[in-house]
């Protein structure tokens, strides 16, 4: 096998790792924890679905790429809870390390391309990136709304964090934001699964 196959299929056999990660996020119907590869799949195909509702213009091959991508360094750094203000604090500096190390595999033009990519995605400037944002903040919503709200619930996450969290959502989709997440949100406050 040449070396350029040999990388990308050492990458590609990496990258199965991302299904042994389980975040808190419980699937439809209330399931065992989903995991990253789960959840990228999922986002991915709602930004497809999702498309037309993007604020701006957008690449859906990219964004799509984007959402396949973005969680492929928690393989190195482990799922870190949206509410978890302590290991948010050294978030970036674990997500930094597995991105290179895992991006490094590859062949060094498909290296940078995914590493642009994935920056990209986390530097949230581009109207791509914001949609992307917009299916990871959107998808575990749907999920938690399918199981009563019973992850808010569980962990005592009030309205501050959340509509803290889903504020970034009305940068990728204003009506996702106003027709899906309030909705949902305002739900699930009246009856007491987010604290006010």
């Amino acid at each position: 096998m040449d070396e350029r196959l040999k990388r990308q299929m050492d990458f590609a056999l990496e990258i199965d790792k991302e299904k042994n990660i389980f975040r808190q996020t419980h699937l439809s119907g209330d399931g065992r924890n989903e995991n990253d590869a789960e959840h990228a799949w999922h986002m991915a195909i709602m930004a497809y679905l999702l498309r037309e509702y993007s604020n701006e213009e957008i690449d859906i091959g990219k964004v799509m790429l984007m959402c396949l991508i973005h969680d492929i360094v928690e393989i190195d750094a482990g799922d870190t809870y949206a509410y978890d203000e302590e290991n948010l604090k050294t978030q970036k500096s674990r997500e930094d390390a597995a991105k290179k190390r895992i991006f490094s595999i590859l062949p060094d033009d498909q290296r940078d391309e995914l590493m642009a990519l994935f920056d990209e995605f986390e530097e949230f400037e581009t109207p791509e990136s914001k949609f992307a944002h917009a299916m990871d903040n959107v998808q575990p919503l749907m999920l938690n709304n399918s199981n009563g709200g019973k992850d808010w619930k569980v962990r005592g996450i009030n309205s501050t964090q959340v509509y803290g969290r889903q504020s970034k959502t009305t940068l990728g989709s204003k009506k996702l934001f106003d027709e899906v997440v309030d909705v949902i949100l305002k739900d699930h406050i009246k009856k007491g699964n987010i604290k006010e």
